[in-house]
C-alpha cells in the first residue's frame, strides 16, 4: 500500500517541507540571537558624595561601548545602606555596598571599589589624641546610619556607654560651623582618604599655621580586626595631610572597611568571571582619565573572608577561568553528530518529496500491475499489439530518463525485470488465443518473429537500462 503522503501532490509536499524548514531556521536564528544578546544586570549604588555612582557610571559606559557580554543598568538608590537593602530585597543583581552595611548573606564579592578609613579629627591643638580622651565630649558623626555598626564596635571595645560620650549625627555642610562653635569636640567620618576628602577635612579649620587637625588613634584596631569582621587595621601614613611639620607626625593606627561590588551568589560563575575581567580592563584603560578607578582591586580570596568572593571572580583572579575548549568542547564534539542527524533528516525530507527512486519504483510497479491485468484480459491480437506498443513507449521513455540520470538503479532493475515478465506474458497470451482460434502455435510464433523483432527489440531496450 502506498504511503499516505505519496498521494499528496508534489507542490503540497514541497510547501509543507519548506514551511517546516522555515520554522526550524527561524527558531535557530532566534536562539542564536538570544545567545549572543548581552546580559543586562541591575546595579544598585548609593553614597553621600556620589562616588559610588561615578564609579558605576564609568564602568557601565565603558562596557556599553566595547561589545561586552555583560551590561550594567545603574540604579541610584540613595546611600550605601540603601544599596544594600535593594540588593537584599532582590531588586538588584549587583550592588556597591560597604562591608558592614547590613544583610549581605546573598552577596559575593566581585571587586573592591574603595576603602573607607575611620578618621576621627579634633581641632588643632586639641588634647584628644586617642579614644580614651573622648570621655565627656560630643563627637559629630558624618554619614548617619551607615556608621552605626562601626560605632557599636567602638562602644563595645572601649566601653564608651559609660564614658559619657555623645555621638551626634551632622551633615557635611554643618561640620565647619559645629567645629568652630565648639558644638562638637571631634568629627568622625568613614571615607576614602583621597585628595578631595583630605582637602575638605583641612578646610574645616581656620587657615593659619596651626590649622592642621589632630588625628585620633584607634589603638585597639588590631584586636578588632582579629575578630574576622568587616574591619581591618590600617595605619594612616605619616604626612598624609602634609603641612610643616607633616601631619600626622607619625603613622596613626585606625580601622578600615571595604566598599565592594557584590553579586548575587546564584549568578552564573562564567557571567561574573566575564564581568570581573571587564571591570579590571576598564580600570587599566581609564585609570589615567578617572583617578577614582585606581582604588579598584581584588577582594580577599581566602575561604574564611568576611565577605566571600564570588566563584567567577575567584576564577579570574586565580587564573583558573574556563578556556575556550572547556566552555565549548562539548559543542565541538557534538557538532559532527548533529550534522549527521541533520543529514538523515534531509534524506528523509528528500524521500518525502518523492523526487527519486522509491517513488519511481512505485510508479513502475503500478504501471506493470495495470498492464498485467490488461494482458490477462486481452481477447484478440489487436489488444495485445496495442499493449506491445504501450510497453515499447514506456521502455523508450525510461531509456531517455536513464540517459539523463533521472532514474535510480533500483527503478531500472525493476523495470528490466518487469519488461521481461510482460513480454513473456504477452507471448503466452498470444499463444493461448491462437490455440483457441485453431491456429497452430508454432506457425503463430514463426509468423511473429518473421513479421518483426518487436520482442527482441524490447529486450534490447530494456538491456540499455541496466547499470554498467
Amino acid at each position: 500500500m502506498k504511503p499516505l503522503h505519496h498521494a499528496w501532490p508534489f507542490w503540497v509536499r514541497a510547501i509543507l517541507l519548506a514551511g517546516i524548514l522555515g520554522i526550524v531556521s527561524g527558531a535557530a536564528l532566534i536562539s542564536y540571537h538570544l545567545y549572543r544578546r548581552p546580559t543586562v544586570l541591575t546595579l544598585a549604588v548609593g553614597s553621600s558624595d556620589g562616588g559610588a555612582k561615578q564609579i558605576a557610571s564609568v564602568i557601565a559606559g565603558r562596557l556599553a561601548t566595547t561589545g561586552s557580554p555583560v551590561l550594567l543598568k545603574v540604579k541610584n538608590v540613595g546611600t550605601a545602606r540603601d544599596a544594600a537593602k535593594a540588593f537584599a530585597d532582590g531588586t538588584a543583581d549587583l550592588a556597591i555596598v560597604r562591608a558592614d552595611a547590613g544583610d549581605l548573606h546573598e552577596a559575593r564579592a566581585v571587586v573592591v571599589t574603595a576603602r573607607g578609613v575611620l578618621t576621627i579629627v579634633a581641632p588643632p591643638g586639641s588634647p584628644i589624641s586617642d579614644v580614651a580622651r573622648l570621655r565627656g565630649h560630643t563627637v559629630g558623626v558624618i554619614g548617619g546610619e551607615i556608621n552605626q555598626a562601626m560605632l557599636s564596635v567602638l562602644k563595645k571595645e572601649y566601653d564608651l556607654d559609660r564614658a559619657n560620650i555623645v555621638f551626634r549625627d551632622i551633615l557635611p555642610q554643618e561640620a565647619r560651623a559645629a567645629m568652630q562653635s565648639k558644638a562638637i569636640s571631634a568629627l568622625l567620618l568613614v571615607e576614602p582618604l583621597d585628595e578631595k576628602r583630605i582637602a575638605w577635612i583641612k578646610s574645616l579649620f581656620r587657615a593659619d599655621n596651626n590649622s592642621s587637625p589632630v588625628l585620633v588613634q584607634i589603638d585597639a584596631a588590631g584586636a578588632i580586626a582579629d575578630r574576622k569582621g568587616p574591619y581591618e587595621s590600617f595605619d594612616i601614613p605619616k604626612g598624609t595631610f602634609r603641612g610643616a611639620p607633616p601631619v600626622p607626625g607619625d603613622d596613626v593606627t585606625t580601622l578600615r572597611v571595604g566598599y565592594y561590588l557584590v553579586a548575587n551568589r546564584h549568578l552564573n560563575s562564567t557571567l561574573i568571571g566575564d564581568l570581573t575581567r571587564k571591570v579590571m580592563n576598564v580600570r587599566r584603560d581609564l585609570m589615567g582619565e578617572q583617578p577614582i578607578l585606581s582604588a579598584i582591586s581584588a577582594p580577599e580570596l581566602d575561604a574564611d573572608a568576611f565577605l566571600p568572593v564570588h566563584p567567577g571572580a575567584a576564577a579570574f583572579f586565580n587564573g583558573t577561568q574556563a578556556s575556550f575548549m572547556d566552555r565549548y568542547g562539548n559543542v565541538i564534539y557534538l557538532t559532527p553528530m548533529v550534522l549527521g542527524a541533520l543529514a538523515s533528516v534531509f534524506a528523509a525530507a528528500w524521500r518525502f518529496l518523492a523526487v527519486r527512486s522509491q517513488d519511481g519504483a512505485a510508479n513502475v510497479m503500478e504501471v506493470v500491475g495495470n498492464m498485467l491485468e490488461r494482458i490477462r484480459q486481452a481477447n484478440d491480437e489487436a489488444a495485445l499489439s496495442a499493449l506491445e506498443l504501450e510497453l515499447d513507449k514506456l521502455l523508450r521513455d525510461r531509456v531517455a530518463c536513464a540517459t539523463a540520470d533521472e532514474v535510480g538503479t533500483f527503478e531500472m532493475t525493476m523495470l528490466v525485470s518487469s519488461a521481461q515478465r510482460l513480454d513473456h506474458l504477452i507471448h503466452f497470451r498470444r499463444t493461448r488465443l491462437s490455440e483457441s482460434a485453431g491456429v497452430d502455435p508454432e506457425m503463430a510464433t514463426a509468423a511473429l518473429f518473421a513479421g518483426g523483432g518487436a520482442r527482441s527489440s524490447r529486450q534490447q531496450d530494456a538491456g540499455q537500462l541496466l547499470p554498467g
